[in-house]
């Protein structure tokens, strides 16, 4: 694979990146847990931890249909991983909220990926990582 990354743009070499990384972390999770949760649904997840949004506010803020998202916060709902609630004043939206089994969840997730980019640390020197990641946070004003 390294020969194939020197030949690609920028904006290519961060997707294969990334799709590595995700594969690798969703792999790491499937491996060590007997609930499957997608890439997408950990986008979710990922939103709601320690939060509670509605599922509008979900829908907007992860690169993923409207339809799409209710699906996966269904999904999770019937994992145990989430609760749905109505809204006080509103009732054409609900709110969305982990489960005791969904916060676990995506804590036990989080220590996988510090585990991961600890290796990455071992590979490429904490001054690269820091200095990758700070380049990754700057608004690149696109």
């Amino acid at each position: 694979m390294d020969y194939e990354l020197h030949n690609l743009d920028l904006i290519d070499l961060i997707s294969e990146r990334h799709i590595e990384l995700r594969g690798i972390t969703e792999k790491l999770w499937n491996d060590t847990s007997d609930i499957y949760i997608s890439n997408s649904e950990w986008f979710i997840i990922a939103r709601i931890y320690k939060k509670q949004p509605t599922i509008s506010n979900i829908s907007k803020s992860v690169d993923i249909s409207r339809q799409a998202t209710h699906k996966f916060i269904k999904n999770l709902e019937g994992k145990g991983l989430l609760k749905i609630s109505n809204l006080e004043n509103n009732k054409k939206d609900k709110c969305v909220q982990l489960t005791e089994l969904g916060e676990g969840c995506y804590e036990r997730n989080q220590a996988l990926k510090a585990n991961l980019e600890k290796k990455i640390i071992d590979k490429i020197g904490l001054d690269q990582f820091k200095i990758l990641k700070e380049i990754l946070k700057v608004d690149w004003g696109l």
